[in-house]
């Protein structure tokens, strides 16, 4: 005799911190902190299991309050997990595959391929006259702290004003250019710095700097280097080296319809 009966409810209830728990799951795995998550996730097995199976009155109680207070100090630990975990939750892209039945493609295609081409064209001038350059393309998640930190252009995307801005004698090539809904929203933006160690060596400051800002946020960053006169893109703090013009191209073009 079964001691429980499963009804439709709870196997929807499971299914759903199922998915709660992938996609928890995957933003540490992303953000470097699988190991923290894992030990969290031991840590509530164990609380579990003395608290209600052993029943160790002393201990869970010491373990409940440890709880109670460590929510909060998990809260401003992974605020950033976290605010990229909420962002997801009710990210627009979720939804663009069926906007798309409601919008022209061509139209969109032609907008995008007009944004895509003057990247493309100044980055492969830029690379090789060694000039160094970091273009971040920004998609769902808003970019404005970091637009906020540079000097507010708002103009159309254009092969010459790019190379203008990152000409190695302009006041504004050693920041970041921001490139938000078609338009270029702002230049000499400063970036958060990704420390991670898995990073090659031979790579400089831009590219520490794009995988910094793609690690917080879905945006793409391009990154001509001033050294050696390679494109890269980076997404998700992930790099994608030594690419020539029309990987680049197809690159953008794929990413920026996702």
């Amino acid at each position: 005799m079964i001691p429980f009966e499963i009804g439709t409810k709870d196997i929807i209830d499971i299914l759903l911190v199922a998915l709660m728990l992938y996609y928890v799951y995957r933003l540490m795995k992303e953000s470097r902190s699988l190991n923290v998550f894992i030990g969290i996730l031991i840590f509530i097995f164990i609380w579990l299991f003395v608290s209600q199976i052993l029943e160790m009155r002393l201990l869970g109680s010491i373990m409940n309050k440890l709880v109670s207070v460590g929510v909060i100090g998990l809260i401003i630990l992974f605020q950033e997990e976290i605010r990229r975990f909420l962002y997801e939750l009710g990210a627009h892209q979720r939804f663009q595959a069926f906007s798309r039945l409601f919008t022209n493609s061509d139209k969109q295609g032609e907008e995008d391929k007009e944004t895509i081409v003057p990247i493309v064209l100044s980055c492969m001038s830029m690379a090789k006259a060694h000039v160094g350059a970091l273009i971040v393309i920004e998609r769902g998640m808003p970019l404005n702290d970091i637009v906020e930190t540079g000097d507010v252009i708002d103009a159309k995307v254009n092969q010459r004003l790019i190379e203008n801005i990152f000409f190695k004698n302009s006041p504004l090539h050693d920041g970041a250019m921001i490139i938000s809904k078609k338009r270029i929203k702002a230049a000499g933006c400063i970036l958060p710095v990704s420390h991670d160690l898995s990073i090659p060596k031979e790579l400089g400051l831009r590219h520490r700097a794009a995988a910094g800002v793609t690690q917080n946020t879905d945006a793409i960053a391009v990154v001509v280097s001033e050294e050696t006169g390679r494109i890269s893109v980076a997404m998700k703090g992930e790099f994608r080296l030594r690419l020539s013009a029309e990987e680049l191209e197809s690159l953008l073009a794929k990413e920026m319809e996702a």
